[in-house]
């Protein structure tokens, strides 16, 4: 028992010596009314007999719960903790102080309210059919650290069952703050997105969703390498995502690795983890762009990657050019639930990177080409461009 109790003391002690721990004490979040409850007047209007004409009102006529509940305000961050940050599968319980905190990230950059709702259940059926019930609660459900390929048909499904936006952040934000970026750098070198050969490494959830948006926006070349090398028609390990990928890009049919991919390229996009060796950083194409994503530990040195490309970026905050996915996601919501938009289509989200690539202005720089995720001027600029476009595309109630 004593060496138990002294082993909780000695936790006890790592814990109050640590900030971060001191942050998370006791949660980040609360609920709070935003009326007071001083008289018996204020008690019969919060609550009943006040209460049920509004909901007998709301009955009648659904489209006032819009007005009338905090339902279209509200953003459901939805997890099952399969694919938190770069720890992997932890589990609900653990990934919910990150849920918490991309909460305080909705609130802070657009003030909206959010609600973390982490799953107990990693079944793809059980998640679409619990966040589907709980929908009527929510305007907009930003999913969260669900790992590939399940994500991708769980986004799919839940995009077709609600009529609320619903967006997978891993996937597009991360997308749309790399097409801000590459739009920028690809200024910065004096050449546009159709002159550019993009190597993509990572089939995951960020290197799908990012390889859609870049053809999307024009990007004239692009392949995607996985774990077994550069994705292609004649693969026969293909899941049908991956299919996807072999039809759509790689239109010379390059069989070989990523790092033989890489020679003669104009850009190298990592969102694997692992390492790129130096050779092959120095084979690709004069004034190359390299953004290394992985985290905290990149997939190109910086340093080493600086004396052979025209721009660098990656997804750490002490250095320039942090692709931050808190540059998007605020402002998406927040554009798409004031527009009242029933999705989040491939134009919003592009619009979104073009709003974000605009912040920057004539500062554009090697060093400058993404405003710093602390910049609030961007989920302003984002929100708006959101909203237009979500109108100009009838996609709203």
């Amino acid at each position: 028992m004593g060496a138990e109790t002294g082993s909780t003391g000695d936790r006890a002690d790592r814990f109050a010596q640590d900030p971060a721990f001191a942050v998370h004490e006791g949660g980040k979040l609360t609920v709070r009314p935003t009326r007071g409850i001083e008289s018996r007047e204020d008690l019969a209007l919060t609550y009943t007999p006040g209460v049920a004409r509004v909901s007998s009102a709301i009955a009648a006529e659904p489209e006032l719960a819009r007005r009338f509940t905090w339902a279209p305000r509200v953003v459901a961050v939805v997890s099952d903790g399969t694919a938190v940050l770069g720890l992997g599968d932890i589990g609900p319980s653990a990934a919910l102080p990150v849920m918490e905190g991309k909460a305080c990230l909705f609130s802070e950059f657009a003030g909206l309210s959010a609600v973390p709702v982490v799953l107990s259940t990693t079944d793809v059926d059980r998640i679409v059919e619990t966040v589907v019930a709980i929908a009527p609660s929510f305007g907009g459900i930003n999913l969260e650290d669900i790992s590939a390929p399940r994500c991708f048909e769980i986004e799919e499904r839940l995009r077709e069952l609600l009529d609320i936006p619903v967006m997978h952040d891993d996937q597009h934000g991360t997308a749309i703050v790399v097409l801000a970026a590459l739009r920028n750098a690809a200024r910065v070198t004096g050449r546009g997105l159709g002159d550019l050969r993009v190597v993509v490494a990572g089939a995951g959830a960020a290197g799908i969703a990012c390889t859609k948006i870049l053809l999307e926006a024009g990007v004239g070349d692009l392949a995607v390498a996985d774990s077994r090398g550069v994705i292609h028609a004649g693969r026969d390990d293909l899941t049908p995502v991956k299919q996807w990928v072999a039809d759509n890009t790689n239109r010379v049919g390059y069989a070989g690795t990523m790092v033989g991919a890489l020679e003669g390229a104009d850009v190298y996009l990592g969102l694997s983890g692992g390492s790129v060796p130096e050779a092959a950083i120095a084979a690709m194409a004069p004034q190359c762009i390299v953004f290394s994503l992985a985290n905290p530990t990149p997939e190109v040195d910086p340093v080493m990657a600086a004396r052979y490309a025209a721009v660098v970026a990656t997804g750490r905050s002490d250095l320039p050019n942090q692709i931050n996915n808190v540059l998007a996601f605020p402002g998406v919501f927040r554009g798409a639930i004031d527009a009242g938009a029933t999705a989040i289509t491939e134009q919003m989200k592009i619009a979104a990177a073009e709003a974000i690539a605009g912040v920057v202005g004539e500062d554009l720089a090697a060093g400058y080409i993404v405003p710093s995720p602390l910049d609030r001027r961007v989920a302003t600029a984002v929100a708006e461009a959101v909203g237009a476009c979500a109108r100009a595309e009838d996609v709203t109630v």
